[in-house]
């Protein structure tokens, strides 16, 4: 009763507020978690933490609706690659309207401020967001790949495969964020407690084993599958010669510069918290300081803002769109060429040659009209061929001797010319 009366009669001494705020913080971790909360922040950490989450809630809302703006706006838009795109930014927009305003409230007050049955939907619904994120962008990476692979034009009206990927990476993301609402785990409180998420901080085998396998099949996977795509991506792009080198050698620029920023951008955003998740569940109990645990968490929300600008902005369709609805005008008409399967062609190539002595002469490197382009197009998956026999242009004389000197001649080389859809 006296130290009832003691911390009773402190409450109304300086520093009252700071120790009815601890006392908050304490309670809420209690409820949620029950355990005792890691330091809090200070009053201008806390401010900071505020104001970042405010610009990335704002811009992040802005430019994410913006795509889907465009997307319906814009009819050349609807394509199976872009409606891959447009899942992203409707996970990331989500994010932006059904997350970071609670975590900023939080961050102005010092304290979660809903309760425990809001801590656990919060962390539910940004856990589920996020890994939706992440597998679409590796299932992106792999449509990609797919279609520089296969041996046949992209066709642009089959939605199929890009709704059986969004499809995929939804009810990936539920499946693994399911169980902690089950007993596998559990979500609450993270960092300075004004934000809520995977619980991190016990260490029993019942939660480390869910963190392990969160770890390895929820970032560790998608990476992979991103580094194999764009890597296979990449040394198709190289192995092409196409018919003027200085175009051959900017677009290799260009797809080297894009794949390189989603690389790093992905790594920049969600390896620090994974590897501050992985830090609190094996490592000391306060290894990581308040300032070192809600970094990582703002650097995972950051990438809310700059999915957009990677993956939308820097796709030219979506730039031109975006020009043309500023200017309240018509978009500019881009390259209505078809993406080939370039690679598929080579190593087919490599293999025919390897198996049958081509003795037919060697086709044009001239570089194809309109008309001839329309007849390639149509003609995806077969080489360039001589034109046939024809006895009003060469004797029965001469035919021989053509045969004979194409058989005499060097081996033809066959050059393959890509197009892609700027």
């Amino acid at each position: 009763m006296i130290i009832s009366n003691a911390s009773l009669s402190c409450a109304h001494c300086p520093g009252g507020e700071v120790a009815r705020g601890a006392a908050a913080v304490t309670d809420a971790y209690e409820e949620v978690s029950g355990s005792l909360p890691p330091p809090s922040l200070s009053p201008t950490g806390h401010l900071v933490v505020a104001v970042c989450l405010g610009f990335i809630g704002t811009f992040g809302f802005l430019s994410n609706f913006l795509v889907l703006a465009l997307f319906c706006r814009y009819r050349a838009l609807r394509t199976p690659m872009n409606l891959l795109l447009v899942s992203i930014s409707a996970s990331d927009l989500l994010v932006s309207v059904l997350g970071t305003p609670f975590s900023f409230a939080a961050s102005t007050q010092g304290r979660w401020l809903i309760g425990r049955a809001g801590c656990v939907w919060y962390g539910f619904i940004n856990a589920c967001l996020g890994i939706v994120s992440l597998i679409s962008l590796a299932v992106l990476s792999y449509e990609r790949y797919c279609t520089m692979m296969v041996p046949t034009i992209a066709d642009g009206r089959d939605f199929r495969p890009a709704l059986a990927g969004i499809c995929f990476s939804w009810l990936y993301s539920v499946a693994w964020t399911v169980p902690p609402l089950l007993g596998w785990s559990r979500y609450g409180p993270e960092g300075p407690g004004t934000t809520c998420s995977v619980d991190w901080r016990t260490q029993t085998p019942n939660n480390i084993s869910y963190i392990i396998c969160l770890f390895t099949f929820c970032l560790l996977l998608p990476f992979s599958v991103i580094l194999y795509s764009y890597g296979k991506l990449l040394h198709a792009i190289r192995q092409v010669r196409s018919v003027s080198s200085v175009v051959t050698r900017r677009r290799e620029q260009r797809v080297l510069v894009m794949v390189v920023t989603m690389v790093v951008c992905y790594l920049v955003c969600w390896l620090p918290y994974g590897v501050a998740a992985l830090l609190a569940t094996f490592g000391p109990r306060d290894l990581l300081t308040p300032e070192a645990s809600i970094t990582p968490s703002l650097l995972a929300k950051f990438s809310t803002v700059i999915n957009p600008f990677i993956y939308i902005f820097m796709n030219k369709q979506f730039y031109r769109c975006f020009r043309a609805f500023l200017r309240c005008s018509t978009p500019e008409r881009g390259s209505t060429m078809k993406t080939f399967s370039r690679a598929t062609k080579t190593l087919r190539t490599a293999r025919q040659e390897k198996d049958i002595h081509v003795s037919a002469a060697a086709p044009s490197t001239a570089m194809p009209t309109p008309d001839s382009h329309r007849e390639s197009t149509q003609g995806a998956n077969h080489t360039a061929a001589p034109p046939p026999f024809s006895p009003d242009c060469c004797g029965p004389t001469q035919a021989p001797a053509a045969a004979a000197a194409a058989a005499a001649g060097p081996k033809p080389t066959l050059i393959l010319v890509a197009y892609y859809r700027e």
